[in-house]
């Protein structure tokens, strides 16, 4: 039984890996191909030279950009995600409906005609680009990260935090040291979230950056709307499946570290894996 069963992850893994990889085997023939004939269904000559100019055509600075993008949305969308998604969930604040309805708005409305109208207000706020674009990606990602940490909160135990203040933590050492510890997973995966909107997105960089901050997936669309520049553009392509990819390998690394599997009954008869025994040690 635990052979077959041992048998059976194995292959829905390997399933799942053909699933994600099968798309890529494109890119992955165009970007190592330096000379591919139509008439041919494989490369004739191999080299890693369209790799090495996608940091001549400012490839370089673009992924750069691209990773500064993501990660002030991360940082900013995260927390106001998660803020909003206890005041919801907890029914804090009056009218959560109408609330949520707000929050989730960016989901509904299109992206196109709202970034036209934005445009001209932030132009003459003089607003920088780069504010501008993050602001906009950010108020984008909130229904994402709010989604997330309100099911979070849904299965959230908040006699918790009142347990530990019971034994006199104060409410900055409820916050850091059983809050966050719970909530870690899900606010990890609010923050990939958000960072995908910002290292991703394409609309509302073009068009409240003027063309001026280029960003990996201005580059990959303005080599894509050439002839001839398919090696280019699945180098490109392949660049940025990179950091997303290290991010979320990151995030479930520390997941694991941070929560190993344990039985039921290991996990209530040892302290380690309690927050209270942190209250007590900071009370």
């Amino acid at each position: 039984m635990t052979r077959t069963r041992r048998a059976l992850g194995l292959l829905l893994v390997f399933l799942l890996l053909a699933w994600f990889l099968t798309p890529l085997l494109p890119l992955a023939l165009w970007a190592g191909a330096e000379s591919w004939s139509g008439t041919s269904s494989l490369p004739q000559r191999w080299g890693a030279g369209n790799l090495t100019s996608v940091y001549a055509s400012d490839g370089g600075a673009a992924v750069l950009r691209s990773l500064a993008l993501g990660t002030a949305v991360a940082v900013l969308a995260t927390p106001a995600g998660a803020v909003a998604a206890r005041a919801l969930a907890l029914r804090q604040v009056r009218g959560p409906r109408l609330i949520a309805a707000l929050l989730f708005a960016p989901v509904a409305l299109p992206v196109f005609a709202v970034v036209m109208g934005l445009n001209v207000v932030l132009l003459r706020l003089h607003v920088p680009g780069f504010l501008g674009i993050t602001l906009v990606l950010v108020v984008t990602a909130l229904p994402y990260t709010t989604f997330l940490m309100r099911a979070a909160y849904a299965a959230y135990d908040v006699a918790f935090e009142d347990e530990a203040r019971t034994l006199g933590a104060s409410p900055g050492a409820v916050r850091w040291r059983v809050r966050l510890p719970l909530l870690s997973p899900a606010l990890a995966g609010a923050a990939f979230l958000a960072f995908l909107v910002g290292w991703s997105d394409y609309i509302v960089t073009l068009l409240l950056g003027g063309g001026r901050y280029v960003t990996l997936p201005i580059l990959v669309a303005s080599a894509a709307s050439g002839t001839g520049n398919e090696p280019t553009v699945a180098a490109l392509s392949l660049v940025a499946l990179v950091p997303p990819a290290l991010l979320l390998v990151s995030l479930g690394l520390l997941r694991r570290r941070l929560n190993p599997r344990r039985s039921g009954s290991a996990r209530r008869s040892d302290p380690a894996v309690s927050p209270l025994p942190l209250v007590e040690g900071a009370a």
